[in-house]
Formats: C-alpha cells, structure tokens, sequence
C-alpha cells in the first residue's frame, strides 16, 4: 500500500504539472524554473536545502509540499533521526498547529522507508 501511496502523489503530481507547464504562461514557467533551480547545489547541499523547504512547508502547513520534501530528503539520504530533528524544528517554529502535519509527515516518512 505504501508505494500505491507515494506513487499516486508522484503521479498526480507530474501529470498537473505537465498540463501547467504545456500552457506556456512565462510567468508560471519562470516560477517553476526559479523553485527547480532554488533547490540546486550551491553553497548549501541540495539535502540542507530540502530540509530547510521541509521546514518551511509544514510552518506553512502545505500537505503537498511536505510530501514532495520528504520525498527528496529521503532521496538525499536524510536518516530517521535527522527527520525527527526537523519535524521538532518545524513544530517549535510553527507552534502545536504543526502537530497535525507532523503525524501525517511521520506517516509518509514510514510508507517512504517502506518501499
């Protein structure tokens, strides 16, 4: 079940944004473009950036951003300790409002560690 999961997210994902992208809206296009290039390596690592945009969506409380970053963090080798020390950075920062994300980024990181 876990891979169902992560595949239909992944799926879903690509495909809306090959319908956004086929538009050809420069600004939208731009936009995508500047978030693929953010989370290039730079001066920081590609998996320091993926943590700090894993924080950044569960302050903000975007399920589908936290997914895509777990995604990548666990694509970048982010261990299971290192996962629960941004889920308490990102609760502390965010406040207990947090807390429902976490539960359901914990769940995602399980079903990722699962296929």
């Amino acid at each position: 079940m876990a891979n169902n999961t992560i595949q239909e997210f992944n799926d879903y994902r690509a495909k809306m944004n090959e319908v956004i992208l086929g538009k050809q809206n420069k600004v939208i296009n731009r936009l995508f473009n500047l978030d693929t290039n953010t989370y290039a390596e730079g001066a920081l690592s590609t998996k320091t950036k993926e943590m700090l945009g894993l924080v950044a969506s569960m302050v903000l409380r975007c399920d589908d951003c936290i997914k895509y970053h777990l995604g990548k963090a666990f694509e970048q080798g982010v261990t299971t300790d290192e996962m629960y020390e941004i889920f308490a950075v990102a609760n502390i920062v965010g406040g207990t409002i947090v807390i429902p994300h976490t539960r359901r980024a914990a769940e995602y990181w399980e079903e990722l560690q699962a296929q």
